[in-house]
This record gives structure tokens, C-alpha cells and sequence, in this order.
């Protein structure tokens, strides 16, 4: 492993998830997902992770693939499995599952792992967390918006380019897989914020679209490029197309980020494809671009000759963290898929090449005359950048400014570790008025603190404590609390009885002190008083209004149900 001699330091994030390889599309089937496995294989045993960041991203969500593809699609790629397939027969046939995109067990989950390292590598670009972003799960380039594809059930480039757009005003997507990207092309085919440029054979090959005029539509008309090749074209002659045009291209769109599909069924010997790259053809793809020093997404796709598609991948793997991997393959897990030679290398065969110098050229000039026509570098108007949940909630803000040299004991990690027997936080933690990280502890008298919980309780209305001592005739009959509040035996309150008696209360209360005042020796607080059975409809109301319980506070009653307290009446009335 040797430095790139010229090579500025690039910080680069690379996503892996190891669950990848569990997948299988089912026997006989080209795709193999194990590739992406032997891949980062490679790239541990070859030390690259002491030159970038490796992260297992978060797998992406039914909302967050609702971005592009529909709802009923989305929800139907996580319904359906094995053992309930019969019962989707329509919409099999519908979205298009079942042939080259066959069901297997965890369907759903595969997608989610190929789409969730590619929008988060986006996000960390758009962040300026990194320089160049690194899933090779990603690139699935076929999916449409409610139809399966090419072996392609969820397009991850879309999500991941609408990720972008968000901060950037134009992006640029290269597709160097020997099919074209007709999912991404569709997907952006009437707008001028994305330009998509796909170097594919053309003719009698899937999917049978990217003819060179097929450009776009609308206010898309110009933004799609598109370079369709003939079989056999090695490295010489792939070069002598591709450098000229992206250089073009890139001066006269001016994006802001670029978005580089890395296929590796253009290499020599795919059991697919029909070009004759050979491994250091195919990176020179990957090293071109990343000499215009703009944010770079490199996504896998296509390759089918899985120990061809492991060894390319990882050789650009180095050249993105600016290293050149040695030819001699070191040990690892699959050392035995890598015989007989043992070399970090695919090389070209001597098939024929059927693109003509003439032909490219052709092709050169059809290309630049589309770039003619247009104006170069569309503006977008100023606006506020789209928000989502994710960014006012990073929880490593800060982690690119630690140093990673610098390791934590393990007992400091071990206390970070949350009991799984401990409780969680409730449901409503940070609403109605609690708040996070808080301690809500009771003090007690001395200061102290406790953290002894309460039962919950009726709430404690204070009432006043004065009780006032009326001139009332007490009865032995005993009150029945079958009638209403306020009722007595069943019969409710004489209004009229009522209002004279507060009169006359008034008026002894006048002439007690002169001045409408009840003074203090003719009242009297007591929490204990026993309850006596009255007559007067007073006395009733005011014993099934007051609560039993006192306090020493002065704090008015409130109203409570339909009627008023006796204490506010009095008041009113005096």
C-alpha cells in the first residue's frame, strides 16, 4: 500500500453492514450480494481502514424511500416474502417481482441496507463531514418509482441525489456500468438540477433505452447525456470518450457535487457484460474524477463475476483514500476465490472491439452539440434549505474533531452501557412542561433531597380557614345522600330560605361589631369538628361543598361543579 504521489488528503467515510452478505437471490441467479462481503474483506486485510472512517449506516425507512418511490410499492416490497408470495399474484405482476427480481427471505431489509448507506453517505457530503463517500451496496440503478428493475427493487442513487439537492443547487450523475441508468435518468429526466451521463452498450441489451438523443424533456431538455458503446471497448478507447466528455461536461454544469455509479459488469469476463476493461481501465474512471476536488458518492452496481467485482472495488477503495494497493493479495477469508494467480488485478482478453475510432468520435460531437444548445450552469432561485428530523438531532456533531488516536478505556465505555433491565424513558419525556435530563427529586425540610416517589393524589384546593358559626337549629334526623348535592331527604333547596337566612346572618354579623365584620371570638377552626345531622338547608349546602380537609392558607375556594362555595357567597353577599 503506497501513497499516491500528488494526492492531496481527502477525508473519506466508507459504509458497510455486514448483514449484506446474508442475502441470496436464489440459485442460478447472477446477482450475489457475498461480493460486497469479499470486497470489504480486502479492504481490512489491505489496512485501508486506518485511512478513512468506516460507519454502518442506518437502514432506511418506509417513509424515507417514500421520498421517490409510492407508497403502495414501498409497503408492498415489506409485506411480501416466500411464504405469503401466492397471495400478491397481482401485484407481482404489477411491479414487476418475481422473475429477474425474484422474492427471497428478507427482501425488504436488503433494500433498506443498500439505500441507507448511500442517503447517509449524501448527508455527511452535504455536511461537509467528508470529501468522498463510499457504498459499494448502493448503486442500483434500474428501480423505477413504483416498479422493480434489472435486479433492482429500491433506486438508492435517487434518494441519495435527493439528499443532495437539499444543499446543492446541481449535481452530476456518471454512470460507468455496461447498462444504462435508466431508473436515475427517468427519475430526473424533466428537471435541470440533475444531469445524468451514462457511458452503456447500446442495441440489443437491457433495458434497450439511452440513445445518444435522449436528452431530456421540458425544462430537462439538455441534462441528459447519454454515450452509447458497442461491445468489446477496452481501456484505450473507453478513455479516449470518457475523459473528453465528463471534462465538458463538468466545466459547463458546474455542480455543486457529483454522484459516480461504479459497475463493474463493464470489466472483462462478466458473465454479463460485454465490454474488456480491465481493473486499472475501470479505476482510472474513479481517479479522473475525483480530480475535480468536488464532493464524491462512489456506489456500486452491476458486476457478476464476484472475484473480478471484489478485487475493482477494492483497488478504488485505495485510490479514493489516496493509496495504491499492492498487486499481491493478503490473506483472507475468501483467499481461495482468488486463484490461481493471487493478484490484485482483472486484465483485459483479446476480443474485438467494435467501437471505431470513427464511431467515437461520431458520438464525441453529438454529445457536444447537446451541451451547445443549452445554457450553462442552470440557476436556482434562493430558498430555505429543506429540513429533515435528522439534522438538529446529531448526536456525534463533534466526532470529526476528536482524536482518533486517542483511545477510551474500557471501563469508560462499560459505564455508558444502559442495563437492559433498567427502565426506559416514558412515552411523553419531553412533553408537558417535563424536560430532558432533569432531575425532578422532592426537597424535603432540611434540604435535603428524596427519592421516595408519591402516590398520585386529588389535586389540594386551599380553602379559607375561618368557619363561621351560624344560628342554626340541629336536628337528630338523620341526612340521606340519596337526592342531589345540596338536597335534603331527596328534596332539593328552598332558594328563598336560603337567601333569608345569609340576610339574617348579615345582620347579626352587623350588630355583633358595629362594623359587618364577624370578629374573631365567634369564629372558630377546628379539622376534627364531628359531623352533626342538620336540618337547615344551609348547613346541608355547606357541608356537601367544603371538603373535609383544611389549609392554612388564605387562598380563595374555586368554583367547583355547577354551583358556588358557600365561603364565595358569603363574601359576594357582605
Amino acid at each position: 500500500m503506497e501513497p499516491i504521489l500528488g494526492e492531496s488528503k481527502r477525508r473519506v467515510c466508507y459504509f458497510f453492514d455486514s448483514d449484506i452478505g446474508n442475502y441470496h437471490y436464489g440459485p442460478g441467479h447472477p446477482m450475489k450480494p457475498t461480493r460486497i462481503r469479499m470486497c470489504h474483506s480486502l479492504v481490512m486485510n489491505y489496512g485501508l481502514y486506518k485511512k478513512m472512517e468506516i460507519f454502518r449506516a442506518k437502514p432506511a425507512t418506509k417513509r424515507e424511500m417514500s421520498q421517490f418511490h409510492t407508497d403502495e410499492y414501498v409497503d408492498f416490497l415489506h409485506r411480501i416474502n416466500p411464504d405469503n408470495a401466492q397471495q400478491f399474484a397481482k401485484e407481482q405482476v404489477k411491479y414487476n417481482v418475481g422473475d429477474d427480481c425474484p422474492i427471497f427471505d428478507g427482501l425488504f431489509e436488503y433494500c433498506s441496507i443498500s439505500a441507507g448507506g448511500s442517503m447517509e453517505g449524501a448527508a455527511r457530503l452535504s455536511r461537509d463531514k467528508c470529501d468522498i463517500a463510499v457504498n459499494w451496496a448502493g448503486g442500483l440503478h434500474h428501480a423505477k418509482k413504483a416498479e422493480a428493475s434489472g435486479f433492482c427493487y429500491v433506486n438508492d442513487i435517487v434518494l441519495g441525489i435527493l439528499e443532495l439537492l437539499r444543499y446543492h443547487s446541481r449535481v452530476l450523475y456518471i454512470d460507468i456500468d455496461v447498462h444504462h441508468g435508466d431508473g436515475v435518468e427517468e427519475a430526473f429526466y424533466t428537471t435541470d438540477r440533475v444531469m445524468t451521463c451514462s457511458f452503456h452498450k447500446y442495441g440489443e441489451f437491457f433495458p434497450g433505452t439511452g440513445e445518444v438523443r435522449d436528452n431530456g424533456i421540458g425544462k430537462g431538455k439538455g441534462y441528459a447525456i447519454n454515450v452509447p458503446l458497442r461491445d468489446g471497448i477496452g481501456d484505450e478507447n473507453y478513455q479516449s470518450i470518457f475523459q473528453p466528455v465528463i471534462k465538458r461536461v463538468i466545466e459547463w454544469y458546474q455542480p455543486g457535487a457529483i454522484v459516480l455509479q461504479c459497475g463493474s459488469d463493464s470489466l472483462s469476463g462478466d458473465r454479463l457484460g460485454s465490454f474488456n476493461l480491465s481493473m486499472r481501465g475501470h479505476a482510472a474512471c474513479v481517479q479522473f474524477v475525483k480530480s475535480f476536488h468536488l464532493p464524491l458518492l462512489l456506489l456500486g452496481g452491476g458486476g457478476y463475476t464476484v472475484k473480478s467485482v471484489s478485487r475493482t472495488w477494492a483497488y478504488e477503495t485505495g485510490l479514493a483514500a489516496g493509496v495504491e494497493l499492492q498487486r499481491n493479495i493478503p490473506n483472507n477469508e475468501y483467499w481461495e476465490y482468488y486463484g490461481p494467480t493471487y493478484e490484485l488485478d482483472v486484465r483485459s482478453s483479446n476480443m474485438t472491439d467494435h467501437n471505431t475510432p470513427e464511431y467515437l468520435q461520431k458520438v464525441k460531437e453529438a454529445v457536444f452539440e447537446v451541451l451547445r444548445d443549452k445554457n450553462a450552469a442552470p440557476s436556482v432561485p434562493l430558498q430555505e434549505v429543506p429540513k429533515l428530523r435528522h439534522d438538529d438531532e446529531d448526536e456525534n456533531e463533534l466526532e470529526d474533531e476528536e482524536d482518533k488516536e486517542v483511545r477510551r478505556p474500557l471501563r469508560l465505555w462499560d459505564k455508558e452501557k444502559q442495563n437492559e433491565n433498567s427502565l426506559s424513558d416514558s412515552e411523553d419525556e419531553g412533553t408537558g412542561g417535563r424536560k430532558h435530563r432533569q432531575n425532578h427529586k422532592s426537597p424535603s425540610i432540611n434540604g435535603s433531597t428524596t427519592t421516595k416517589k408519591r402516590r398520585s393524589k386529588s389535586p389540594i384546593i386551599n380553602y379559607p380557614t375561618r368557619t363561621v358559626t351560624l344560628p342554626i337549629t340541629v336536628s337528630s334526623t338523620p341526612v340521606t345522600a340519596a337526592g342531589p348535592v345540596g338536597a335534603v331527604n331527596g328534596e332539593g333547596i328552598n332558594i328563598e330560605n336560603w337567601a333569608s337566612g345569609v340576610e339574617s346572618l348579615a345582620s347579626s354579623s352587623s350588630n355583633r361589631n358595629g362594623s359587618g365584620r364577624i370578629q374573631n371570638e365567634d369564629i372558630e377552626m377546628t379539622e376534627e369538628q364531628p359531623t352533626t345531622n342538620i336540618s337547615n338547608p344551609i348547613q346541608v349546602a355547606q357541608s356537601q361543598t367544603l371538603p373535609t380537609s383544611t389549609s392554612t392558607d388564605n387562598t380563595p375556594a374555586p368554583n367547583q361543579g355547577s354551583g358556588r362555595s358557600l365561603s364565595a357567597d358569603l363574601k359576594h353577599d357582605t
